[in-house]
């Protein structure tokens, strides 16, 4: 078995609120994806906390300041950290913008022991990190391995928490098992079942037999099993990289402007990523190393557990090209640009889940649909959400993204209701169906007409089709005209359906009779009688 390796954890709460500037006295709160990712002081205190969705930080303070997230200016603004603690090692890597480890083995033996190096490393970051705003914190962890390096952090106060050599299980082991989401390392809906299962500590978790893990969970929990029992074997230290999946740019004359380099940048990333696709791979640690034409280097390390694409990878290299080439340290533009994947992983995919939830893809429309919201402003993005209705144009309706949670498969069922489950209307089986009986039962129609179109449903001898008040038809349909267009003749018709609202209105009032026909070509169409007339509704095709 591998000795996991000891790291040092630099860790900076809520630092999203930091760089934006916002006193930790305002009740205030910054959202990705519509959900919290750092908070005030003053937010905490009200009940907000990391990870709640948008609605239920208003619901608990309804004068909450919402920001949205804007990761490269965060990541510009830990630059000034991430340098401090590069004065006490050369191999530093940044996780994401206000988190980031080392191996602790070389510097602290340098300074006199972990301790001692611990105590100066804080205070240096604390003081970088106070330029930035004078509310930010920081705190560091050391321990055996990545996850309780970590959880360290976390839990550290004033001081820096140490946990002693080989005492990792025993830190980890009374901690909650929900201590693996909340550090990213396994996703929420197996913290769930592990809870949901009577495994509610680290310890419980870690107690279980590997092979019985393994096989009720699969790799993922596999990972969790091992992490959680302190056998984290992975490492912040840099190894020779395969030679064959290295990408590399020179420049013949020096670079100093941010967007070519960017965009060379951006060819070698999907260049990297093409490569490790074809090899069924991942790059889970980058290195990104920039020289000038004087011999300036800057190399640093980039991790994120569970992979990144081609866009990720060029974010992180566009947020050290930012730092360094901004920071005034260079006297000259770049000539080298290499992105080398130091650490790579088996690509397990993506799979559709078999009933339904939330898929990467759907997690990478989120994404984008949050930085249209940064962009264009809170009501300049709009999503479909379930309004409740009895014809197809009344039950969904466009709301602002900012207005609903997005990360959550389950509102969003919720919000389509009926129409994203396939199920029948208005008979009580759906919360949000219940209120519409009479309702056209499933499957629902899959174009429906912005305005009704009109239409006339005929009988054999070419006269409209009419309607009783008691539901009935004057003559079976035969044919169906829309608009000016030839006659089609149906092969089959269902209905009618009434609909008779706000009856007590008499202004108000609204009556129609809703009628299914199948053509002979085999498409399928809802039409509509209401003041004796026939109106295209949707299509079934």
């Amino acid at each position: 078995m591998v000795e996991p390796i000891r790291l040092v954890t630099v860790w900076c709460p809520d630092w999203p609120m930091v760089v934006a500037g916002i006193e930790p006295t305002i009740p205030a709160a910054v959202l990705r994806a519509n959900r919290v990712v750092a908070r005030t002081v003053a937010a905490a205190e009200e009940g907000v906390d990391i990870g709640q969705r948008r609605r239920e930080a208003r619901r608990r303070c309804p004068e909450l300041l919402l920001l949205e997230s804007d990761v490269d200016r965060d990541a510009s603004g830990f630059e000034s950290v991430v340098r401090a603690v590069g004065r006490f090692t050369p191999r530093v890597e940044v996780v994401e913008p206000g988190l980031l480890c080392f191996a602790a083995r070389g510097p602290s033996r340098y300074f006199g022991g972990e301790e001692a190096f611990s105590a100066r490393l804080l205070a240096a970051a604390r003081s970088a990190a106070a330029e930035v705003g004078p509310s930010a914190r920081v705190q560091v962890g050391v321990a055996d391995g990545r996850f309780a390096s970590l959880v360290a952090a976390n839990r550290a106060g004033h001081d820096p928490l140490l946990v002693g050599v080989g005492e990792s299980p025993a830190f980890l082991a009374p901690l909650p098992v929900a201590w693996l989401a909340r550090t990213g390392e396994a996703s929420v809906d197996l913290v769930d079942l592990l809870v949901r299962l009577g495994v509610r500590n680290l310890g419980d978790l870690a107690a279980l037999g590997a092979s019985d893990v393994l096989a009720r969970f699969g790799p993922e929990g596999s990972h969790a099993h091992r992490i959680a029992g302190g056998t984290d074997e992975r490492g912040a230290e840099t190894v020779a990289p395969p030679e064959d999946l290295v990408v590399e740019a020179t420049f013949d004359t020096p670079v100093a402007l941010l967007d070519p380099l960017v965009f060379t940048a951006k060819t070698l990333a999907d260049d990297l990523a093409s490569r490790l696709a074809g090899n069924g791979l991942v790059c889970s640690r980058l290195m990104v190393v920039a020289e000038t034409a004087h011999g300036e280097r800057d190399e640093r390390t980039w991790y994120r557990a569970a992979g990144m694409s081609a866009a990720e990878l060029l974010e992180r290299v566009r947020w050290q090209l930012s730092g360094w080439t901004g920071s005034g340290e260079i006297s000259s533009g770049v000539v080298l640009l290499r992105l080398v994947p130091v650490e790579v992983r088996g690509d397990g995919g993506e799979q559709a889940a078999l009933w339904g939830g939330t898929s990467v893809a759907d997690e990478r429309a989120v994404r984008a649909v949050a930085r249209l919201t940064s962009l264009v402003g809170d009501h300049g993005v709009l999503v479909p959400s379930w309004r409740g209705g009895r014809l197809p144009a009344e039950r969904c309706g466009w709301v602002p993204a900012a207005a609903v949670d997005l990360t959550d498969g389950g509102d969003v069922r919720r919000r389509l209701g009926p129409l994203a489950e396939g199920k029948p209307t208005g008979r009580g089986d759906d919360p949000v169906s219940a209120p519409w009986p009479g309702s056209l039962s499933g499957p629902s129609p899959t174009v429906v007409l912005p305005e009704p179109e009109p239409a006339l449903l005929a009988g054999a001898d070419g006269r409209a089709v009419r309607v009783s008040g008691r539901g009935e038809l004057s003559a079976p349909p035969v044919t169906l005209q829309v608009g000016g267009r030839v006659p089609r003749l149906l092969s089959g018709w269902a209905g009618p359906w009434i609909i008779d609202e706000r009856w007590w209105d008499v202004t108000g009032r609204r009556r129609l009779a809703r009628v299914q026909v199948t053509c002979d070509d085999g498409a399928a169409y809802l039409v509509a009688a209401e003041q004796r007339r026939w109106w295209l509704l949707a299509s079934y095709r």
